[in-house]
């Protein structure tokens, strides 16, 4: 394991041949309804690339092992292959590796902050802060919480553009605050919140910040170290990675003091009826056997990314955004949500006259997949008295070519609609 401070994140000097690039994912090039499939639901989950589904089936077909038990050829190859992983994953958030708690992803992460360091802490009259553009993973947990603590949620409120209101967000980290739960990146909006000045202005308050990561990994360069927050989870199925991974980066004193959330093995040291020695941090966090195949199969994909060049994929996917955006916005009755300026390539919209869920179905007969319904976000959209939106999310495998197509759909879907 890699307990070495962080090294610095070295940017691709050149450019990818995106054309090259989509040739790597397999999906990509089947039809849907006897379509060519134009994939704009990435903010659910990616697609994977040749790499990461070899690397999977490499290990059930050559490596078969349980890990960190068996002293064996095959649990020594799955071993060093997994926590090859854990270190890959660390160096791709710039954090050290013996901080980083691998899981099945950021529901579970945040779940594991709120029974492991939030229950035991909070009290009646502590204050958790969550912003209104959460995901119902950065929600319901503190409501567990709060129910049984007898603390009390706030929510900080967002501008009509998406973004949030900063000044109110400031007001409303009062001393009863205890905790700030915030989204890097909006599921639904694509904002793109300024988390490094927030966690500062937290910090200075004595306020413990988790932030969600699941749509910043795939999309930014992420310098956790930077941020400087106390608890970022991130969802590898977001990142090119298998389903089932994930990970909670934790400042190393927290994770020392944080009581283990579930029990079993490869989480203790020593076991007898009269008491248990839990191993150290992570592992004490990690019992029972992990999903060995997919966290592999995630370090690939973190090289997978890190070889394209985070830089160069945040600057594809802008251009893209860009495009989608300029076409939409010339389609007439299209309301969008989430106009600020600084937003990753997701964008949520309504067709007046149609339902989301109407206009959803009739895209996929034309072979385009888009996301409709509340998006785990239904406090978002009661904030603009919406019932549900479409929400296209583009990847850097995306193209163009694919944007023309979604516009010639969605004219027909129009027309059909009347």
């Amino acid at each position: 394991m890699n307990l070495s401070s962080p090294r610095p994140i070295h940017p691709s000097a050149t450019a990818p041949d995106w054309e090259r690039v989509r040739a790597d994912f397999p999906l990509l090039m089947r039809e849907v309804n006897g379509k060519p499939l134009v994939y704009f639901d990435n903010a659910n989950t990616a697609q994977k690339p040749l790499s990461v589904i070899g690397a999977v089936d490499e290990f059930y077909r050559r490596y078969n092992a349980n890990v960190s038990r068996a002293v064996h050829a095959l649990g020594t190859e799955a071993t060093d292959a997994y926590e090859g992983a854990r270190t890959k994953l660390a160096r791709f958030l710039n954090v050290r590796s013996d901080e980083l708690v691998l899981c099945s992803g950021t529901t579970f992460a945040i779940n594991l902050v709120a029974y492991s360091w939030a229950l035991p802490r909070l009290k009646a009259g502590d204050v958790i802060l969550v912003s209104r553009m959460e995901h119902h993973a950065n929600i319901v947990p503190w409501q567990l919480v709060a129910q049984r603590t007898g603390a009390t949620i706030r929510v900080a409120e967002i501008s009509p553009d998406g973004s949030l209101d900063m000044d109110a967000l400031h007001a409303a980290m009062t001393p009863e605050v205890k905790l700030l739960a915030l989204t890097h990146v909006s599921n639904v909006l694509g904002t793109i919140n300024p988390v490094r000045e927030i966690c500062r202005e937290a910090r200075k308050r004595g306020i413990v910040t988790v932030i969600d990561g699941s749509q910043a990994a795939p999309h930014l360069s992420v310098d956790v170290t930077a941020i400087g927050c106390d608890f970022y989870a991130i969802t590898g199925h977001k990142m090119c990675g298998p389903t089932g991974t994930g990970a909670l980066w934790a400042r190393r004193e927290l994770l020392q003091e944080m009581p283990p959330f579930i029990g079993g093995g490869e989480m203790i040291k020593e076991v007898s009826f009269d008491g248990t020695v839990f191993n150290d941090a992570p592992h004490k966090f990690e019992a029972g056997t992990p999903n060995i195949a997919g966290f592999i199969g995630l370090g690939v994909a973190v090289d997978y990314l890190e070889e394209l060049g985070r830089n160069h994929i945040e600057a594809r996917e802008q251009e893209l955004l860009a495009h989608f955006t300029e076409e939409l916005q010339r389609v007439e009755g299209v309301r969008i949500f989430g106009t600020t300026p600084h937003k990753a390539a997701v964008v949520s919209f309504l067709v007046e006259g149609a339902h989301s869920h109407d206009l959803a179905t009739l895209l996929d007969l034309q072979g385009v997949a888009v996301r409709s319904g509340q998006h785990c976000a239904h406090p978002l959209l009661q904030y603009y008295g919406v019932a549900a939106t479409c929400r296209a999310s583009l990847a850097f495998y995306n193209t163009h070519e694919e944007i023309e197509s979604f516009m010639a759909a969605l004219k027909k879907v129009r027309a059909l609609l009347g």
